[in-house]
């Protein structure tokens, strides 16, 4: 079995796009050598990267901190299973609160539609008087 795959290779195999690969190795989150006729090879564990950059982008992980997470592994190696469980339990507290976020505006979406106007008569973030302004921009009782 052969060591290195081609770009469509990964491309294929992962279901990236090949353009989203090249984006992903500018951005440093994964590595191919040239060979003497200058085609992108990648190592086969290129699968396991690609595999946990996709499922911590699919959860709102932004590629700055994945991209972080992965330069923070010894010799920037592909995540082992203990890896991964160390980086989405990293990832974990974020999420949570990301969810709780949407199921706030979830819930309020019939009475309030988030704009920070609050000129609904019955809403339940009703501000009088724009007492919150002071607080800045925004709808302050959405936000976490």
């Amino acid at each position: 079995m052969r060591k290195e795959l081609t770009v469509g290779e990964v491309a294929r195999r992962s279901g990236v796009a090949v353009s989203a690969l090249h984006f992903y190795e500018r951005r440093g989150l994964i590595e191919s050598h040239r060979t003497s006729g200058n085609q992108r090879r990648y190592a086969r564990d290129v699968l396991r990267r690609i595999a946990v950059i996709r499922v911590a982008q699919e959860i709102g992980v932004p590629l700055a901190r994945i991209a972080a997470a992965l330069a923070a592994l010894p010799e920037a190696r592909t995540p082992t299973r203990d890896d991964w469980a160390k980086l989405s339990t990293a990832w974990r507290d974020d999420l949570d609160r990301r969810i709780a976020q949407l199921t706030k505006l979830r819930d309020g979406l019939s009475d309030c539609i988030g704009c920070g106007c609050m000129s609904i008569d019955r809403c339940p973030l009703h501000n009088p008087e724009d007492r919150l302004a002071g607080k800045g921009p925004g709808a302050h009782r959405l936000q976490p």
